[in-house]
């Protein structure tokens, strides 16, 4: 009974904690947004002394991220709110009567009337309303990953914090202009293309906040709390 259980084991413990990496999500965005970009290449001659990526090519230019390697400034300012909020009303009445007005002779008609009666009324109000609200704002240094044939830049940057038993993990990645980087090598986030941020915590305050796992929520879900 040991040997198949030795070989579940092997053959389990590979297969749930396989993750991507991040060189593989990158090498796919990288992929994605070359995809989507159509740009003629930049015409050069063979045995010619000027070629686009020469260090003399922009001499009037400032001290910015041009190149693969070149570390950018990136300024997270993402700020987002949504409201929704409505109403409703109904109401409806319905009355039917049926009665014998008259019979021959002198039969009276009080004991048979009415014949039919009946009410409805019917009344529906409801009233919803929803909001929400995210905000971050926070400044990661990056670098550029690839250059595009139209001159656009690839960047992404990686902070790791851990302090009071609480780490937290910062990705944020996008495409950017050179001439939307400012004068001091910074980005606003609000200015990139294809942005992805990703924050992600690990910790007392972030347990406290995750939900539980599927074998808890199964359970809350079988005992009605």
């Amino acid at each position: 009974m040991t040997v198949p259980l030795v070989l579940v084991l092997a053959v389990s413990i590979p297969f749930f904690g396989h993750k991507q990496r991040p060189e593989d999500n990158l090498a796919a965005y990288i992929a994605r947004i070359e995809q989507s970009t159509i740009a003629p290449a930049p015409a050069t001659s063979i045995g010619s002394l000027w070629t686009p990526q020469g260090r003399l090519t922009n001499i009037e230019g400032d001290y910015k991220a041009l190149n693969v390697g070149d570390v950018i400034t990136i300024r997270i300012v993402e700020d987002t709110s949504a409201s929704n909020t409505g109403s409703t009303a109904a109401n409806r009445a319905f009355t039917a009567q049926s009665a014998i007005t008259g019979l021959p002779g002198r039969i009276k008609t009080g004991g048979v009337n009415p014949l039919f009666g009946a009410n409805s009324t019917s009344d529906l109000k409801g009233k919803a309303q929803a909001a929400s609200s995210t905000k971050l704002r926070t400044s990661v240094a990056g670098r550029v990953m690839a250059v595009l044939a139209n001159g656009s830049m690839v960047v992404e940057a990686r902070r790791q914090v851990y302090m009071n038993n609480e780490k937290q993990n910062v990705m944020v990645r996008g495409l950017v202009r050179p001439g939307d980087v400012a004068f001091d090598n910074s980005i606003l986030s609000t200015s990139m293309s294809d942005l992805e941020v990703e924050l992600k915590g690990k910790g007392v305050i972030s347990d406290a906040n995750r939900p539980p796992n599927f074998f808890t929520r199964w359970l809350l879900k079988l005992i009605g709390f």
